[in-house]
């Protein structure tokens, strides 16, 4: 299951702190101190060229303070009457200097900080590929016609072909290739099965009402804002509001209702449309709520995950794969979260495709048979070291990772670079992708390490696939709920003696302690690893009490000799009982493809340069239609031609349109460009056609019976346009593009 966040990324480096004082120069030395403040200027300039955005905030504000500090000077030497105008003239010049400089430092601040024409630039690409898609009915608002639904979007004709492709794409690259076990359950789920997955305690988002409207808004969402665009549009903030604000955003997700209502309030935030007061924040169930049968007693929802369709038919998996592990399942599905306020477009949608895997595994074996095959795949990692001392993702190789110990363990690391080769293959910029590992207060408490795939966009770095290792903890919740055993077992050639670690929690001591939090308590203590049950057990021996950590509490609780009994017992088996640990990846589908059509995305001028045309560089594999069928002009032959050319595409399964409207050829090719055809077949004879590839223009001359065959090997990755413009002849002539 993944649990998807926007996250900000700041940038850091360094900046040296000369700057310069107030002066008022006499008139000998003016021309000197211009050149000596044109010289610091052009050294200032080059040694910030990549400046940290807290150094640049420092500087900005020594150079605004010198600024007022010269103002002043400049108005006592007019207001005094005995100055020359010399003098005056000295320093007003001294202060139009430090203006520049002061400017010059405003405008790199404005740049780190994304509010500059970097800024303006992704919301304009992101415009014009918002434009592009709806206007060519990729996707379009949900209900248009009755002006919409927040967070609901429909895919049209290229847009669906494109998802059936990612789709196809996914299940060839895991289902197929890792010979997992495919399952299709239902959307709507009991609630007895979310909440021993804790989703009706725990699947919440804290909440904001406008005190006169009713409207709603994410807490979290108005405090991140208000954050952020404090940093990003008021350059003159101080440096230690600016460090508040920044540990502010790094600590948004831990926050809790009371601590995030405090600083809503603290701040003055106000309903962002009619600057109305705001309620003290309050959590926010996001899962749609339904009844199942005609009496409405059995409460169901729409399921916010497919994974848990998945652990509860374990057993009968386990079964069905001869009860060997490790094994896979998998799940294409519908995933529905009642987003408080839905925003970005696709990246945040109330209903929205999810395609999950869990991959079960011996807890005491994650080697993985095929981790060499990944081993020497480099790619940049965000592991939690670089995150903590502020540093940038890195090029690292995955075996490294692994040997290193900064990923967990093989089959993790495995699905890491699996993950690594479907994204990029799938047509997503590698230098535009990210390995982020979880840092301490985002992992659960049962987790073993979690990374997410991060994909760059105009709205900044986005959790597209979330890597986890879960441990035991979903099929132990489901084992405990359900009182169904979802275990495996290991048999013995010979029986073993061997010690086992044996923790009884009491259950009528912890609730006569804990009351509520018992549940929360009792987990915690059944999730300890061996070595904090001994090391709590020789506590309890020496003092009778210890302080234990219960991080879905959030604090320490303390711990009793008579809450919990911890031994070491000696027992012959003839077989080991385990519940598998689980390693999930889980891909926002959505999100996935809303960044590989801003990665696809470019424009190129058309032949009179008078205008820019939109293109989409699909990969073929992706691409919603992968070939196009162009009569040159109006001629029954061409359009004969035609027919038999998309007559055989459609037998080689090959999806294409044939287009004889009476436009340019130039304007034809320009129309499909614009929503990724990557190949187009141009009919200008009844014995052989030009064959156009998208992005370089090129053309090459095949024969009418050969070009189902060069599209299919194209398209299927069997040849590259390098292989096929070798092997035929290339078109030079007038029908070339006239875009």
């Amino acid at each position: 299951m993944v649990f998807m966040r926007f996250r900000p990324q700041l940038i850091f480096s360094s900046l040296p702190r000369s700057i310069p004082k107030p002066r008022i120069p006499p008139t000998a030395t003016l021309a000197a101190a211009a050149a000596r403040r044109r010289h610091h200027t052009a050294a200032v300039a080059t040694s910030m060229a990549a400046t940290s955005e807290d150094a640049l905030r420092r500087a900005l504000a020594e150079r605004q303070a010198a600024v007022d500090a010269q103002a002043e000077a400049v108005r006592a030497l007019k207001a005094g009457g005995g100055a020359s105008k010399a003098d005056v003239d000295a320093a007003v010049e001294a202060l139009k200097a430090l203006k520049v400089e002061a400017g010059a430092a405003a405008r790199r601040l404005q740049q780190a900080v994304g509010a500059g024409a970097g800024g303006a630039a992704r919301e304009e690409l992101r415009q014009a590929v918002v434009n592009t898609l709806e206007r060519k009915l990729f996707y379009i608002p949900s209900f248009k016609i009755y002006r919409g639904v927040a967070g609901l979007y429909d895919y049209g004709p290229p847009g669906c072909r494109v998802k059936a492709n990612v789709l196809s794409f996914w299940r060839q690259h895991f289902v197929l290739e890792e010979n997992m076990l495919e399952v299709d359950c239902p959307c709507v789920t009991p609630e007895i099965v979310l909440k021993a997955s804790g989703h009706v305690e725990k699947f919440t988002d804290l909440m904001v009402k406008d005190e006169k409207t009713g409207t709603c808004y994410r807490a979290d969402h108005l405090l991140k804002d208000f954050c952020k665009e404090k940093l990003e549009k008021d350059l003159t903030l101080p440096q230690e509001k600016a460090d508040e604000f920044k540990r502010v955003l790094a600590i948004l997700d831990d926050l809790s209702a009371e601590e995030l209502g405090a600083k809503i309030k603290e701040y003055g935030i106000v309903a962002p449309d009619t600057k109305n007061p705001l309620s003290d924040p309050y959590p926010f169930n996001l899962m749609f709520q339904t009844s199942i049968g005609p009496t409405g007693l059995s409460v169901g929802y729409m399921r916010p995950e497919t994974a848990q369709g998945i652990f509860v038919n374990f057993k009968d998996l386990y079964y069905y794969n001869g009860q060997k592990l490790p094994f896979a399942a998998a799940q294409i599905g519908q995933a529905f979260r009642n987003e408080i306020s839905p925003r970005q477009g696709l990246l945040r949608v109330r209903e929205f495709t999810l395609a999950e895997i869990e991959h079960f595994v011996d807890p005491e074996d994650k080697l993985h048979p095929k981790f060499v095959d990944v081993a020497d795949l480099e790619f940049l990692m965000f592991p939690r070291e670089l995150q903590l001392s502020g540093e940038s993702a890195k090029l690292m190789k995955l075996g490294d990772a692994v040997s290193k110990g900064t990923v967990n363990n093989e089959t993790l690391g495995y699905f890491i670079g699996r993950v690594y080769l479907f994204l990029t293959r799938l047509g997503i910029d590698k230098g535009r992708l990210r390995f982020r590992q979880h840092l301490p207060n985002e992992m659960a408490h049962y987790a073993a390490d979690c990374w997410d795939a991060e994909i760059e966009c105009s709205y900044g770095w986005i959790e597209c696939v979330g890597i986890a290792d879960r441990s035991a903890y979903d099929l132990r919740a489901h084992s405990e709920k359900s009182g169904v055993p979802l275990v495996a077992h290991e048999k013995f050639s010979k029986p073993r003696e061997v010690e086992k670690l044996v923790i009884v929690p009491s259950k009528k001591d912890l609730g006569l302690a804990f009351k509520g939090s018992q549940k929360m308590v009792l987990e915690a203590l059944e999730a300890m690893s061996e070595k904090e049950a001994l090391e709590m057990k020789a506590a309890l021996e020496t003092k009778g009490e210890t302080s234990f950590k219960v991080c879905t509490l959030g604090k320490d609780v303390v711990i009793t000799k008579k809450m919990v009994s911890i031994s070491m017992e000696k027992k012959l088996e003839h077989q080991r009982v385990f519940t598998p640990s689980v390693i999930e990846p889980s891909f926002g589908i959505g999100r996935i493809i809303y960044c590989l059509f801003e990665h696809s995305f470019y424009t190129r001028p058309s032949k009179s340069e008078e205008e820019q045309l939109n293109v989409f560089r699909f990969p073929p594999l992706v691409a919603p239609i992968k070939c196009t069928v162009f009569p040159l002009v109006k001629n029954q032959e061409f359009d004969d031609a035609a027919k038999v050319i998309a007559k055989a595409l459609t037998t080689a399964g090959i999806s294409h349109i044939i287009d004889t409207t009476a436009i340019s050829i130039g304007r034809r090719y320009a129309r499909t460009d614009e929503i990724g055809v990557p190949f187009a077949v141009t009919v200008d004879s009844t014995t052989n056609v030009t064959i156009r590839e998208r992005d370089s223009k090129e053309q090459i001359r095949v024969d009418i019976n050969e070009v189902a065959s060069v599209v299919k090997q194209l398209t299927e990755g069997q040849s590259t346009w390098a292989d096929v413009s070798a092997k035929y002849p290339a078109h030079v002539g007038p029908q070339g593009d006239q875009e």
